[in-house]
């Protein structure tokens, strides 16, 4: 059984009884403690009550398709460990992926070289028919700091080869780490270009920002690509709600030549945004008007499709409609990265979640864009940290933005200028700490900024306390322009903003022991493929002396 799926004028075509008897037990709860509400949600969602051992053993021999359509990746490095991702769907377009609700042996190996002369690792992991035939393999016991090449087998088909690496001992020397950072790819709105060119760049890892994938429709023609060699299933021209839709989102998403390219060749660090479940949700509060406990049927849908389609560990699974997906990772004494989830806890948007001044709403000192738990996680493991650079990858434009010229000026509310006093506790808590080189880094706008983040940004001679980078979107808002049309408003009402670019592309970003440099990655168009990338600006600030300097 599933969730019906909505319509595509976002309102909800309604659920079948079963399901709203099932969101009844569950009503506003953030978490599900008791056991009938779990079970009831896991009826509503097509899980097993059982466990996920139930199912017969396919015999891999049968398989007579190529398996292995959607790809490979790795991510979450640690330094004697990695987590390696596929999935096995034939047909990857049909909901079940052309295979039957069975398990599946699936053989991986790990090796230092790309020919495999020399295997350091090997197993066999079972792709269970509950999660969809995707496997989650955790490889342990690898040396820290190198770079290793991975493969899955099952029966005669063969994976393609992808390159990860592990972190850096605990605590040793490293003397830089080369990242990249991506964000918002609508696989409607344009080619994943600068994916291809990401795969070609020699970064050490790549952070995701978050709308990996848009649950809105994707037309037969795939929108702006505008195909006249393929049609699209029509079961992807409506707004992904159910389990399936999600899942078949993501199939259509990874079958992309360009993102599997990406995956291949780095290892992720993945958080989510909106988009993977709900344009603007906050929390359990939808975007429309829709009953609590039927968003979080939806919601626990969303967050399962994502876990099973990423390269996350075991903690990451979903119990119903929560995840724990905030989590720290260390680069030894280098840096350490927060990731935050700044979607599953925040409060609801102020205003109606539509730009306005700063007011009585948003200034209520008990709103949060992290809830409590995570926000006391963050600024603990600030005060216990021994890295040199501290980074925060999260979602949403954390510096001041002003949209007008106005005294009173409008800003977003879906932003961290919606929850002014959860920015302020944070800032805050970063001084206490003695966090002196602290980096931001942020997805969701469709643009490319450069923000010096300021102790008071309504004083450009307040002090910087770190500096904020953000990718502009892969493919989200189709080609873009060098300057849009509020570019001079933008840069004349936000002192601070040091660069601001809305063409397509990704992040590049440097960590060294004296400085770090961001290089902003653009193309000139995406709705047609086969673009050329050069470097838009690039910036360096001083480890000790914050503040953005052209390159």
């Amino acid at each position: 059984m599933t969730i019906t799926a909505f319509s595509s004028g976002r309102t909800p075509a309604g659920h079948a009884p079963e399901v709203r008897a099932a969101a009844r037990h569950i009503g506003r709860r953030r978490f599900l403690s008791a056991t009938g509400a779990a079970v009831a949600l896991a009826f509503a969602v097509d899980l097993p009550a059982t466990g996920v051992a139930a199912a017969a053993e396919l015999d891999a021999a049968r398989i007579d398709t190529h398996p292995f359509t959607l790809g490979v990746a790795s991510g979450d490095p640690q330094p004697s460990s990695v987590v390696l991702w596929t999935r096995l769907a034939p047909l990857p377009y049909q909901p079940d992926g052309g295979l039957p609700a069975e398990r599946i042996a699936v053989d991986w190996e790990v090796a230092g070289d790309q020919a495999f002369a020399t295997v350091v690792a090997r197993g066999t992991a079972t792709a269970h028919p509950e999660f969809h035939h995707t496997v989650h393999v955790e490889v342990e016991g690898l040396d820290p700091g190198r770079v290793f090449y991975y493969r899955f087998r099952t029966g005669t088909w063969l994976s393609e080869t992808g390159r990860t690496r592990t972190a850096p001992a605990a605590g040793s020397a490293v003397s830089q780490l080369t990242f990249a950072t991506v964000a918002c790819q609508a696989y409607h709105e344009g080619y994943f270009t600068a994916h291809r060119h990401l795969a070609q760049d020699d970064v050490d890892i790549v952070f995701h920002l978050g709308d990996y994938l848009y649950e809105y429709a994707v037309d037969s023609a795939g929108g702006a690509r505008a195909y006249t060699d393929r049609v699209l299933p029509s079961h992807f021209d409506h707004e992904a709600a159910t389990l399936e839709d999600y899942r078949l989102r993501y199939a259509l998403y990874k079958t992309d030549p360009d993102l599997r390219a990406a995956h291949a060749a780095h290892p992720f660090v993945v958080t989510w945004d909106d988009h993977e479940t709900e344009n603007n949700y906050a929390g359990d509060h939808p975007e429309n008007a829709v009953p609590t406990s039927e968003f979080l049927l939806r919601r626990a849908a969303a967050y399962r499709a994502y876990w099973e389609n990423q390269p996350l560990r075991l903690p990451q699974l979903p119990a119903g409609p929560d995840m724990r997906l905030y989590r720290r990772l260390q680069w030894g004494a280098l840096a350490q990265f927060d990731v935050l989830d700044t979607r599953q806890y925040r409060s609801d948007q102020a205003y109606g979640d539509v730009p306005h001044v700063p007011g009585p709403e948003t200034a209520d000192p008990s709103r949060t864009m992290t809830g409590a738990t995570q926000e006391r996680w963050l600024l603990d493991g600030w005060r216990d940290s021994r890295a040199l650079w501290n980074v925060v990858p999260q979602q949403v434009c954390f510096s001041q933005r002003k949209m007008d010229l106005d005294a009173a000026a409008k800003v977003s509310m879906d932003a961290w200028d919606g929850y002014p006093a959860a920015r302020r506790r944070i800032l805050d808590g970063a001084k206490a700490a003695g966090v002196e080189n602290l980096m931001v880094l942020t997805g969701d706008v469709h643009v490319g900024y450069a923000f010096d983040v300021k102790d008071d940004f309504d004083d450009p001679a307040s002090r910087t306390l770190g500096t904020e980078i953000v990718a502009t979107s892969v493919a989200s808002g189709k080609d873009g322009a060098d300057r849009p049309a509020n570019w001079s408003t933008y840069m004349t009402a936000n002192p601070h903003l040091k660069f601001y670019n809305g063409r397509r592309g990704y992040t590049r970003l440097t960590l060294g022991q004296t400085q770090a440099r961001a290089d902003f990655r653009t193309v000139p168009y995406v709705t047609t493929p086969g673009a050329a990338i050069t470097t838009a600006a690039s910036f360096v600030t001083e480890v000790g002396d914050q503040g953005l300097k052209p390159a």
